[in-house]
């Protein structure tokens, strides 16, 4: 099969209502991006081809998200970073825009089609050589990365939230910061639960258990599809 038709039958597999992130109008969000930081120009690059290329673009952080994340990182200024959920690549520049020079971001994903177009942007910015890419599960590939993070973004299967938060949080650099994507659902987590639909039910589930989990403090962020910030105490 070639990639082209891979990364087809891949995106047609997905619910395109589960990526309608609308909260605001598009003119408020105009308004947003063009009174927040430019985005830089590889990144944008990198969006431009992404809407050209792979289909359910708006999987993609994107300018405003990106200069949340890119301000965030900064703000940390983490040695090892790790993200779950790849994609084309973009929020993982965005990570590491505030990464020591020691640094290192390890990002995991299933997509083997989309590798080589990751690659080509990250050896394009500063960060190339900082940047490791893992094929696979992540409930598989986190248990196998010896290394203590301080700063992570879920943004992959929403069914295996609670399983990554579990494997991550014993991870943790006292301090680090865990950013969870996704977790308002396009709305769904204030609408009866269809008894099939098990993403929401664990994001339900996942929102409940970042508010009391004793081992960090958490703030839901009402950004692009909410954005939750938990600290580890």
């Amino acid at each position: 099969m070639q990639k082209k038709e891979a990364i087809f039958l891949y995106f047609c597999s997905l619910n395109l209502e589960d990526y309608n992130m609308h909260f605001i109008s598009q003119e408020l969000e105009d308004y947003i991006e063009q009174h927040s930081e430019n985005e830089p120009e590889l990144l944008a690059k990198l969006n431009k081809e992404t809407y050209q290329k792979i289909l359910l673009p708006r999987m993609l952080s994107g300018h405003f998200q990106g200069r949340v994340l890119s301000m965030l990182s900064k703000l940390i200024r983490p040695v090892n970073i790790l993200e779950i959920g790849t994609y084309t690549g973009y929020a993982a520049l965005c990570l590491c825009e505030g990464i020591q020079e020691n640094g290192q971001l390890h990002t995991i994903d299933i997509k083997e089609e989309l590798v080589d177009f990751q690659r080509k942007y990250f050896d394009a910015s500063p960060w190339g050589k900082q940047i490791f890419q893992h094929l696979g599960e992540a409930v598989d590939i986190i248990p196998t990365l010896d290394v203590k993070f301080d700063l992570v973004f879920i943004d992959a299967d929403k069914e295996n939230y609670l399983n990554y938060w579990e494997m991550i949080v014993p991870k943790m650099n006292k301090g680090g910061i865990i950013l969870s994507d996704n977790v308002l659902w396009s709305g769904k987590i204030l609408e009866p639960v269809h008894p099939n639909d098990v993403s929401t039910k664990v994001l339900l589930e996942y929102n409940l258990l970042l508010k009391n989990d004793p081992r960090v403090e958490t703030v839901l962020l009402p950004i692009r599809d909410g954005l939750t910030v938990s600290r580890v105490l």
